[in-house]
This record gives structure tokens, C-alpha cells and sequence, in this order.
């Protein structure tokens, strides 16, 4: 079983966080509805009410208090209302913007708004004398309506903001996390330095002590090797040096390196056009990527297994597949064994595959991703290098 690392636990305050402000937007906009619920119902009072002061001054005699009756019908200054006869034609309206010019137009329009207020519900029928009626027809007040929109103008307003401040703080996490890469890498290769150039000295002795020692020209393939390794680590926070490479050679190399390293029960099977392909990379970097990707796979085989290392050329990028046969990886983990931290082994800080990220996309511009992978039977990691002009 993986064990727990500091980035699943950061994934799930992020996720308790995430979960914390849908409830809160969910909340406020629920609290908001019952606001404006309240207010509509709050409104269709006052509607009844100015129906009823239309009925009383339809019906109007001389005990009838038209003052009470006038002020009423003109302290409406906020909810649309159009009032219609029994025929339906518009006796009067208020509140409401209308845009035709002539007086045919202007009842036209009024009417259809009126006919849309009424599908809607929002009508109040007046009984009048007989058989008259009229009906009231009003639809929301414009404060109701900004009312209605607010809460998702603020919420939009609070996600943007939310948005700027997170992308700022994971724009200073990284920057942050690159000092710290550059910071570590350059003093890894500075304290590689010193041991390397006794090594040299010390090869260099046993060298002309023992002329004849089969062991020695090993010996200073190690040394030289760890002086690439250092190399590589002085390279990182550095623009490094690109031009044209053999991407056929350099997996190859890679191949024979690991090959040679590893087990009898683990096979390396190189798949490469027959003709060379040239692609502009920082070879000792690129080497290291192909190589975290064979000894990742070494791993998640468990030192048994096949590893198949394809180089080909397309027509806008060159690319490079690494296979195995190990315990594959869950599609849910695909993005995730990129970052710092990530890792399924007991021993080791988790870092090779960030590395391999950051050297592909930052230094060479391409991409690095899982290709494919199933549980039990492999994963197939893939870097792909655009062409010039591509």
C-alpha cells in the first residue's frame, strides 16, 4: 500500500475547502431565494390592495374617500401594472417602459406584456357590478429583480476574486518551489564536486600503481559518470545548452546504462527507426528523464518484468515511450505521480518524475504524460518533443 504523503493530505484540505465554499454559496443563495420570496409575496399584497383601490374607484360614490383611494392607486412607483377590461383591452398601466411611439403601438406592446404577466400568474381579477371584471395584471418590481440577481453578482464577483488570489499564490508556491529546486541542485553538485576530483586523483594513482587492472577502466566509468550526474544537477535553475542530438543514440545509451545496472530477470528492449533522428535537446538531461522513466518501471516491476524503451518521429514532434510490465497505475493517479512528493515506495523522497516533468516542459518545451496504464499488467509513460516551428 502507498503510504501517505504530505500532497494527499494537502489534496484533501483543498477538497474540505472546495466542499466548505460550495455549501456556503449554497446557503446564500438559499438564504437570498427566501429574501426574495418573501418580498414577492410582499409585493402581491400591495398589488391586492391597489386592485382593490381600482375596484373602489370604478365603483366610486359620494361616501367614497377618493383622497385614500387616489393615494393608494398613486403610491405605486415600483411594481409594473396593467389594467384590462373584461375584453381584454388595456384601461391604464403603470411602472412600465415601453418603446413603440404611436398610441396603436403602444397598446399593442402594453398588451403583450400584459398577456405574458398574466401566463406567468400574476394577474388579480376585480369583480365589478354584474358580470364586469377587470383584471390586474403586474409582474416583478425592478428592486426585486436586482434583488433576484444580486446574490449571483456577488458570487461571481467572490469566485474572480478567489480565482486571482489562488492563481497568485500558486504562481509564489512555484516560484518558491523553483528556489528552492535551483537552491538544492546547485549545492548537490557543488558538494559532488570535491569527492569527484579526489576520485579522479585516487583512479589516476591506481592507474599507474596497477597498469595492468581490469577493474580500473569500470572504476572510471563510475567517476565519469558521476561527474555527468553532477553535471546535471548543476544545469537545473540554468537555461542549458540545446542543439541537434541522436535521439537514437541518446535512448540507446540509456538502455545500455540500465541494462547493465539492473537484474538478469529484467529485459530492455530498445524500438528505433533505422534511420537517426535529430531532435534539439541537453542530452545529459534528457538521458536523466528516460532514465527516472527505466528505473520508476525497475520498481513497479519489483525487479522482474520487460521494459520497452520506442523512438519515433511524427510529423510536428519526435517522441519517446517507455513501457513495463509492473503493477500499473490508478487513472485517478495519472496527474498526480508528477508532483513533488509522490511516490509508492517506502524508501525515496518522490522526486524523480517531477524532475523528469520539469526538465521536458521547462527546458525542452515539451510533454511528458502517462500514456496508458492497467492495474496488474503495466504503464506506458510518453514524451513528446515539438519540432522546430511546431
Amino acid at each position: 500500500m502507498p503510504k501517505m504523503q504530505w500532497t494527499d493530505r494537502m489534496r484533501q484540505v483543498k477538497i474540505l475547502l472546495s466542499c466548505a465554499a460550495v455549501i456556503i454559496c449554497a446557503l446564500s443563495l438559499i438564504w437570498s431565494h427566501v429574501l426574495v420570496s418573501d418580498l414577492a409575496l410582499e409585493e402581491q399584497r400591495k398589488v391586492e390592495v391597489w386592485a382593490e383601490a381600482m375596484r373602489s374607484l370604478e365603483q366610486a360614490d359620494e361616501q367614497t374617500d377618493l383622497a385614500l383611494v387616489l393615494k393608494v392607486i398613486n403610491g405605486n412607483h415600483t411594481i409594473p401594472v396593467v389594467v384590462l377590461d373584461a375584453e381584454g383591452n388595456v384601461q391604464t398601466y403603470r411602472n412600465l417602459e415601453v418603446h413603440a411611439k404611436s398610441a396603436a403601438d403602444v397598446d399593442a406592446e402594453v398588451l403583450k406584456k400584459a398577456y405574458a404577466m398574466r401566463e406567468h400568474g400574476n394577474v388579480v381579477r376585480i369583480t365589478l357590478s354584474g358580470d364586469e371584471f377587470m383584471e390586474v395584471c403586474y409582474d416583478e418590481s425592478i428592486m426585486l429583480r436586482r434583488l433576484a440577481q444580486y446574490p449571483y453578482i456577488q458570487l461571481g464577483i467572490a469566485l474572480i476574486f478567489v480565482i486571482v488570489a489562488v492563481f497568485a499564490l500558486l504562481s509564489s508556491k512555484r516560484a518558491e518551489q523553483n528556489k528552492v529546486w535551483v537552491g538544492l541542485s546547485k549545492e548537490t553538485a557543488h558538494q559532488l564536486g570535491t569527492p569527484i576530483s579526489s576520485l579522479m586523483a585516487w583512479t589516476q594513482v591506481l592507474r599507474e600503481t596497477y597498469p595492468d587492472d581490469q577493474l580500473l577502466p569500470e572504476m572510471d566509468k563510475d567517476v565519469k559518470r558521476l561527474q555527468m550526474i553532477a553535471e546535471r544537477f548543476s544545469k537545473i535553475g540554468s537555461l542549458p545548452e540545446v542543439r541537434p542530438e541522436n535521439l537514437n543514440e541518446v535512448v540507446a545509451h540509456v538502455a545500455d546504462y540500465i541494462g547493465r545496472r539492473t537484474s538478469n530477470n529484467v529485459t530492455i528492449t530498445t524500438r528505433l527507426p533505422q534511420q537517426p533522428i535529430f531532435a534539439n535537446l541537453s542530452a545529459p538531461l534528457f538521458e536523466w528523464v528516460v532514465e527516472n522513466l527505466c528505473k520508476n518501471a525497475v520498481d513497479a516491476m519489483e525487479g522482474k518484468g520487460a521494459i520497452t524503451i520506442t523512438a519515433f518521429e511524427e510529423t510536428t514532434r519526435f517522441v519517446v515511450e517507455v513501457a513495463d510490465t509492473g503493477k500499473g497505475i490508478p487513472k485517478g493517479q495519472f496527474s498526480s505521480v508528477f508532483q513533488p512528493g509522490y511516490t509508492t515506495k517506502t524508501r525515496g523522497w518522490g522526486l524523480g518524475l517531477s524532475l523528469a516533468k520539469r526538465i521536458v516542459e521547462e527546458y525542452h518545451h515539451g510533454r511528458i504524460f502517462v500514456k496508458a496504464s492497467e492495474l496488474g499488467k503495466g504503464t506506458t509513460f510518453r514524451i513528446e518533443l515539438r519540432k522546430n516551428g511546431h
